[in-house]
């Protein structure tokens, strides 16, 4: 395998940060913790919070923030997952599971038992129609994922975008989490400080501080770089607003005895339109299919007809070999792409035979007959750096 960069799950990965941060509210971690992390610091804390920023990179702050807010709190940065996307990583945020574990792997999965192509975090099939639980579908048993809420022994809380809070997905992987939806980024923190500074109601005191999780996700960088691109003006300018906004609630909760960590699921590069590869110029490839192209323009996951495994070999190595690696998806398993296990039950629907990663700046775009073209400036998924590093940021408050 050409790849150069690697997701890290032994040590230095989002994966090793959960199991920390698991193992610090009380539960057990059943993967290695993140090297250099002090687990006492974050154990003694009455408040532990994590902050996720969808779409912040390392080498992106590093590049238009090094001396912001952000950076100056910078303990290191940490590998995400593969692939590096919100549908792979926010799952092992909210599970503390490994890709390999929890069976998500990118925004377009087959599931095998439904027999159908889902968009894993709206939760409906790609050709359209309803959620998971509109059509009769228990989120909670395609997603037996325990939660993280679950695993640690004191009380969480999940600060989501109201949009999502109460959706099927983040119904099935809250466990007994508690939502708190917001609807812009000050109420995000106004929520949370509602959590680190409850209102005491009168004549109750208590000599021992409730101990607490809070999970925040912010998504809207993400979304911005996919739009306008993260090398764009309205990129750094959210940036500056998240700053901004970070630094009034850190001067609002000083004295709560807190730990805010912020960290990210992945990050992205900007793509021209020459370095699409339109599968609409390939009809010979598509034609190997079995399944539309699943996963991330940036990874994609193909299934292929059992007489075509040759063909589509010999397609992808004589036409776009220079612009698309291609791995058995059986290779990416034993090489650890997709993280430790025990593998989830239908692990082989999910990556089907064949993994085509695009090289360079490349992605792959398959659009079906019935579907608008879907073009992203700013993507993800990939194993470049530039998609793989996350920062993480400490304060102590």
């Amino acid at each position: 395998m050409e790849t150069k960069h690697r997701p890290d799950y032994s040590g230095g990965g989002l994966l090793n940060l959960m199991s920390s941060l698991i193992q610090a509210r009380g539960g057990r971690g059943e993967h290695p913790p993140l090297a250099g992390l002090a687990l006492d610091d974050l154990t003694r804390a009455t408040n532990l919070v994590l902050l996720v920023v969808d779409g912040l990179g390392a080498d992106w702050l590093e590049r238009h923030a090094p001396d912001g807010l952000l950076s100056r709190a910078r303990w290191g940065a940490i590998s995400s997952v593969f692939p590096s996307t919100t549908a792979s990583a926010i799952p092992t945020y909210l599970t503390g599971l490994s890709p390999l574990q929890h069976g998500l792997t990118g925004w377009f999965t087959y599931f095998g038992e439904l027999g159908s192509v889902m968009a894993v975090l709206p939760g409906r099939p790609r050709y359209g129609g309803v959620s998971y639980r509109a059509a009769g579908i228990d989120p909670r048993r395609l997603f037996p994922h325990r939660s993280i809420f679950d695993r640690i022994g004191t009380r969480g809380i999940a600060v989501s975008p109201r949009f999502i809070a109460y959706s099927d997905f983040n119904r099935a992987h809250l466990g007994r989490g508690e939502v708190r939806p917001f609807e812009s980024l000050p109420e995000m923190f106004q929520q949370t400080l509602r959590v680190l500074r409850p209102r005491r109601r009168w004549g109750r005191s208590s000599a021992t501080p409730e101990r607490r999780y809070l999970y925040l996700y912010w998504p809207e960088l993400d979304r911005i770089g996919h739009e306008h691109g993260m090398e764009s003006a309205a990129a750094l300018a959210h940036l500056a607003e998240i700053e901004q906004a970070l630094e009034a609630f850190l001067s609002a909760a000083a004295g709560t005895d807190t730990v805010l960590l912020v960290c990210a699921d992945h990050g992205q590069i900007d793509t021209r339109p020459e370095d699409v590869i339109d599968l609409a110029q390939h009809p010979e490839l598509t034609a190997c299919l079995t399944l539309p192209l699943c996963g991330e323009p940036r990874a994609s996951w193909a299934t292929v007809r059992a007489d075509s495994a040759r063909r589509f070999e010999d397609y992808c190595a004589d036409e776009l070999g220079d612009v698309v690696e291609l791995i058995p998806s059986r290779q990416v398993i034993a090489d650890g792409l997709l993280g430790p296990g025990p593998a989830h039950p239908r692990i082989r629907d999910r990556v089907g035979d064949y993994c085509l990663l695009p090289r360079a700046r490349h992605v792959l775009r398959q659009a079906l007959h019935f579907e608008e073209p879907h073009i992203h400036v700013g993507v993800h998924g990939g194993l470049s750096e530039s998609e793989l590093r996350v920062p993480l940021c400490l304060f102590d408050l």
